[in-house]
C-alpha cells in the first residue's frame, strides 16, 4: 500500500486547487477513520457536566495580547470570529486516552481529550478541495515560532515567494524560508506529524490569519488561533497520538510499517 503524505497530496492536487497560501510546508490507523473510530466511554455526571458547561469563558482574557520572548501575539478580534470555533471545555465521549488529541476536519474542530467525558474543544482551519486527509500520526517535535519552508510546489506557482521578490523570504538552513514570527504563516507554535520515522509533512500550528478558522483553506495543515495553538503546545508532549477523522475528499494518509 503507497504511504501518502502532504507531498504526495499536494503532487496529485490539480492546479485550481492549489491557488491560495498554504500555513505549512507538509501507529497504525483505525480501521474506520469517521465519526464512528470514537467509541463512547461511560458519560459525566449529569451535575458536573452541567455545572462544566455553564461556566462562560472569559475570552477577553483568553485571547488578549501576549508577550512572548521577542515577540508579541496580537490579541484576537474574537467578534471576527464565529462563537462556535473558540475554546471552549465540552463534553465528549471518547475512548481515546486523555491526552490524545482528536481532529474532525468536517466540522472543523480539534479536541484536546482530557478523559472523564470532557475535552477541550478548538476551532481549527483545515485542508481545502484535494488537501483532505485522514489517517492517525505521532507528534514527533515541536517548536516555538518555527520558520516556514513553502513547499517546492507552492514557490513554482508563487513567484512573489522568491527571494528578491518577497523581502520576507530568505535563504535559511534548509531552504528558501521565512524566519519565525509574527507575520509567519505557521503563527506562534507548530508540532510537527509524523508515522514512525516518515514525516507527513502536516503540522498542527498557530496562524496569523484567525479569520480563516472554520474554514477549509489550507495544504492539509491543522490551524488555530495562536492563543489556542499556545494552550495546546504547552499540554502537549512529544509522542502525543494524534486521530484525523475521515472527511468528504479524505485521502487517507497511512503508516505502513509491518
Amino acid at each position: 500500500m503507497s504511504f501518502f503524505t502532504r507531498r504526495t497530496i499536494i503532487a496529485g492536487a490539480s492546479a485550481s486547487a492549489a491557488a491560495t497560501l498554504a500555513g505549512c510546508v507538509g501507529t497504525n490507523p483505525s480501521p474506520s477513520l469517521n465519526a464512528a473510530a470514537i467509541a463512547t466511554e461511560p458519560p459525566p455526571s449529569p451535575a458536573n457536566s452541567a455545572l462544566a458547561d455553564a461556566v462562560s469563558p472569559q475570552y477577553s482574557s483568553i485571547y488578549a495580547e501576549i508577550k512572548d520572548g521577542a515577540f508579541t501575539v496580537p490579541g484576537v478580534e474574537y467578534s471576527r470570529v464565529d462563537p462556535a470555533f473558540l475554546r471552549q471545555n465540552v463534553s465528549y465521549d471518547s475512548r481515546e486516552a486523555p491526552g490524545t488529541i482528536v481532529i474532525d476536519p468536517a466540522n472543523h474542530y480539534l479536541y484536546h481529550v482530557e478523559g472523564g467525558g470532557r475535552a477541550t474543544r478548538y476551532g481549527v482551519g483545515v485542508g481545502r478541495d484535494g488537501f483532505r486527509w485522514a489517517g492517525e500520526a505521532t507528534i514527533k517535535s515541536k517548536q516555538e515560532w518555527p520558520d516556514w519552508y513553502p513547499p517546492p510546489e507552492m514557490l513554482e506557482r508563487r513567484p512573489d515567494l522568491h527571494p528578491g521578490n518577497n523581502k520576507e523570504v530568505v535563504e535559511l538552513q534548509s531552504g528558501v524560508g521565512m524566519h519565525g514570527g509574527p507575520r509567519n504563516p505557521l503563527g506562534a507554535r507548530a508540532m510537527y506529524l509524523w508515522q514512525g520515522n516518515k514525516d507527513t509533512y502536516f503540522r498542527i500550528h498557530g496562524t496569523n490569519e484567525p479569520f480563516t478558522i472554520g474554514l477549509s483553506q489550507s495544504s492539509g495543515c491543522i490551524r488555530m488561533i495562536n492563543q489556542d495553538a499556545m494552550d495546546l503546545y504547552q499540554k502537549t508532549p512529544i509522542g502525543t497520538r494524534v486521530v484525523v477523522l475521515g472527511s468528504p475528499g479524505a485521502i487517507a494518509v497511512k503508516d505502513t510499517r509491518v
